[in-house]
């Protein structure tokens, strides 16, 4: 029977001298700064990004609050309404609720059952009996509407105002009721009489004069 070699047996580790060991264990310090260097270093670059975002989503909210309020202001602004400052029996003097709404010219136009053309007035807003008054009484007649007002009649107008805020110009179509009465005596003839000014709606530059006469048509009718 013949013998078997022994197997081999591995070789147990060296130990490590001091030195070794030394240099092993700076070498792990290095991996480990290393290692933590680089998380500070993108802890840094995330903390810069967003610092970043948050600065611009500020600035870009603020701008959209800026703007938000400039719409607001401008809205306010071009929303004109105007009052009568005075009357008389032949003259309205016009004035807009806004103190710091300046007007610079109107234009007023009619029923065109009337008639009578557009008027334009310039840095002296009002509305005079005078442009319309004969006119007025004819329509009255044809419509078969009464020679002496019971109440307050109404007579539909489109005003186109143009007007100043701030520096900034705007213009603004609206609807008004002109208020007036109308009565006279057999002699003297029929006069009218300026009541004052109530405001319907606002409209569209291009559908006012069909937004007129559809309002006197109604009232006409009645």
């Amino acid at each position: 029977m013949s013998d078997t070699p022994d197997s081999p047996t591995p070789e147990s580790p060296k130990p490590e001298s001091p030195k070794e060991a030394r240099a092993a264990e700076a070498a792990a310090i290095r991996r480990r700064w290393i290692t933590l260097g680089e998380v500070i270093a993108v802890l840094a670059v995330s903390i810069s990004a967003l610092t970043l975002y948050l600065n611009w989503s500020d600035k870009r909210d603020e701008r959209a609050d800026k703007a938000s309020e400039s719409r607001k202001a401008s809205s306010r602004a071009s929303a004109l309404v105007l009052n009568a400052q005075t009357v008389k029996d032949d003259r309205i003097v016009l004035k807009p609720t806004d103190p710091d709404q300046i007007i610079q010219s109107q234009t007023i136009a009619f029923p065109r059952a009337l008639g009578v053309d557009p008027v334009d007035t310039t840095g002296d807003p009002r509305i005079e009996a005078g442009w319309f008054a004969d006119p007025l009484k004819k329509a009255r007649a044809k419509a078969k509407l009464p020679d002496d007002s019971v109440g307050d009649e109404r007579l539909p107008v489109a005003i186109t105002t143009r007007f100043v805020v701030g520096g900034d110009a705007y213009e603004n179509v609206a609807l008004y009721d002109i208020g007036y009465g109308i009565a006279g005596r057999w002699i003297a003839g029929h006069s009218l009489s300026l009541r004052g000014l109530s405001r319907v709606e606002t409209v569209k530059a291009s559908n006012a004069q069909a937004r007129i006469d559809a309002r006197w048509a109604r009232l006409s009718q009645k």
